[in-house]
């Protein structure tokens, strides 16, 4: 689809590349945020990406002497929005971040139902959950969630009808067609596979978040 803009309350923009999960969505909406922020004027406060949009944050003070301030900001992004392919530096992946994993019993409450629905054993199911390299297509619902893009379509299941009021910190689960990690404890509704011990959130590090959207991600099953 034609990229569009959109208003997004007082102070922030809307930029959308497509709609729903895909990939190739996702990858223009990174290079498309790596463009903005490298020609970022000061009134811009922050670019979020998402799965298939990205928010523009406005520092309207930065703005004086137009009638309509956020008019003047979305003819600067809609003129930036679909550049083509991200430059070629910005295109070649990282090495994958290692998560390591106890999968299953108390750690996983919900992978004999996930591998059970897929008609395979635990020990299979964890092997397809741990096979492919997943990409951060964003980071939201709480401080570091990532939410994981690469699964195994044959592991996808609906999150559960009635959502848990206390996850584990750690907790690596699935949603529909998405991975995650909770980075802290607190209520959700995805399935839980299993547990990894690393802090993907700590405020007080240098760069809070673990991981960001646009790193890769392996999963490793541990004991």
């Amino acid at each position: 689809m034609r990229p569009t803009v959109e208003r997004l309350g007082e102070e922030a923009l809307l930029l959308r590349l497509g709609d729903g999960i895909d990939l190739a969505t996702n990858a223009r909406v990174h290079a498309c945020a790596s463009r903005l922020r490298a020609d970022a004027p000061a009134w811009v406060r922050d670019v979020v990406p998402a799965y298939a949009t990205l928010a523009v944050f406005v520092d309207l003070d930065w703005l004086p002497g137009a009638d309509d301030p956020l008019a003047v900001a979305a003819e600067w992004l809609a003129a930036r929005a679909d550049g083509g392919d991200a430059p070629a530096e910005t295109r070649q992946p990282a090495d994958p971040r290692e998560v390591p994993v106890r999968f299953g019993a108390g750690d996983g409450p919900d992978l004999a139902d996930v591998a059970s629905a897929a008609g395979l054993s635990q020990a299979d199911a964890i092997a397809r959950f741990c096979a492919p390299t997943y990409q951060v297509a964003m980071l939201g619902f709480a401080p570091g969630f990532p939410y994981l893009v690469g699964l195994d379509p044959a592991l996808a299941m609906p999150r559960l009808a009635t959502p848990r009021t206390r996850v584990p910190a750690g907790s690596v689960a699935i949603g529909g067609m998405q991975a995650g990690i909770y980075p802290r404890e607190g209520p959700g509704g995805w399935r839980l596979l299993g547990r990894t011990p690393l802090a993907l959130f700590e405020p007080a590090r240098d760069a809070p978040a673990w991981l960001l959207p646009g790193d890769r991600v392996r999963f490793v099953a541990v004991p």
